[in-house]
């Protein structure tokens, strides 16, 4: 199909964790909501997962330190995560995805692409789906999104950037070209803050800048992702919605606020972890080869260890703890601290008939 036929949607939910937690407590609705451990009971430790657009407006962002947004927004209110809430949330909404389309690429729990050029409802206009999907994710869970519309996915995702919160934007094919030219360097997927001063350097301030230098020039300046911004500054994007993509891994981990420091203290984690592990492994009907083994010290010192079977392991949380506290065994002693513990099977392959192993040659203990 000519990638200009397609239509692709980005669904961006807004401000996702904090939108979630103003719902459950409406108080934090009209104050400055800041998704991070508290930098005053902390220790000053803790980074932003995100912040409701009241504590963004006082230049708070995510992956910011925690203390730092304290500091910029001194009457900012602070809530701990709840990842699990927020992965049952995301898990709602991907089932609406579902009612449209099963070609969806999962970007993060709150976006991911839609292939909607043929799809379940039968609409041929993508404004109308986009609209389906805006009205259902807010009928089911008082939530908003913002909805980008394209023929590619870089499109796409400009496009549901462009117009937040609650926007929906579309980018035509007749259209990229002068989107693309107004649109400020900073926009451009990629270009970060380390970039920002080197297009700068060479004057490039917005796209119709960057259309202007060769794709040797930026090849030179940029090596491979000089080549992707000259596509892309072209609205040339050829990759596909991703719906096939296999999971490489399963892993759960928890980072603690109060280090733990004693050898039945961890055990009673690692065992807790090994049922999380075990229960999403049989939910994807997966099972793998290796287990790995992730311990962070009170000095930050990160380890990982992995033990890797001939055969695949038994979905089974004793066997995984098993193996766990083997490798525990041949880390740093715990008394130095324990602050996070994660535990990851890879090596992933599906629940079938055809790679587990079985006794052919045994029927009830009796060899034949």
């Amino acid at each position: 199909m000519d990638e200009s036929q397609r239509n692709i949607i980005h669904v961006d939910m807004d401000a996702f964790y904090a939108s979630i937690e103003m719902r459950d407590h409406p108080e934090y609705r009209h104050q400055p909501l800041v998704i991070a451990r508290d930098p005053r009971t902390s220790g000053g430790r803790g980074v932003v997962a995100t912040a409701n657009y009241l504590a963004r407006a006082a230049g708070i962002h995510s992956a910011m330190s925690a203390q730092e947004a304290l500091e910029r927004c001194k009457e900012a209110v602070f809530k701990q995560p709840d990842f699990t809430k927020y992965r049952a949330v995301s898990q709602q909404i991907h089932d609406i995805f579902h009612e449209v389309t099963d070609k969806i690429e999962s970007v993060a729990l709150d976006e991911a692409y839609l292939d909607i050029t043929e799809n379940k409802l039968d609409l041929d206009n993508p404004i109308e789906v986009g609209l389906f999907l805006q009205q259902k994710i807010w009928q089911e869970t008082r939530l908003t999104s913002s909805i980008g519309i394209s023929y590619n996915k870089f499109l796409a995702k400009e496009a549901s950037d462009y117009r937040k919160p609650v926007g929906m934007t579309i980018i035509k094919e007749e259209d990229a070209h002068d989107f693309l030219m107004k649109l400020p360097i900073e926009k451009y997927r990629g270009v970060g803050k380390k970039t920002v001063p080197k297009m700068h350097e060479l004057k490039v301030f917005t796209g119709a800048d960057l259309y202007q230098l060769s794709e040797n020039q930026l090849m030179h300046d940029f090596g491979k992702f000089g080549y992707m911004l000259y596509r892309r500054v072209r609205g040339i994007d050829d990759r596909p919605v991703e719906y096939l993509r296999e999971r490489k891994s399963i892993g759960k981990e928890r980072t603690y606020g109060q280090s733990l420091a004693d050898e039945t203290s961890v055990a009673n984690q690692i065992n807790f972890l090994s049922d999380l592990v075990s229960d999403t492994v049989q939910k994807q009907q997966k099972h793998g080869r290796t287990l790995v083994l992730k311990i962070r010290y009170q000095d930050f010192t990160t380890l990982t260890k992995r033990y890797t079977s001939k055969d695949f392991l038994p979905n089974d949380p004793k066997v995984f703890a098993q193996y766990a506290n083997q490798l525990l065994e041949e880390m740093p002693d715990i008394e130095r601290g324990v602050r996070l513990l994660g535990i990851t099977i890879t090596g992933l392959a599906p629940l079938d008939f055809d790679n587990i192993s079985l006794p052919l040659f045994e029927i009830k203990g009796k060899d034949l």
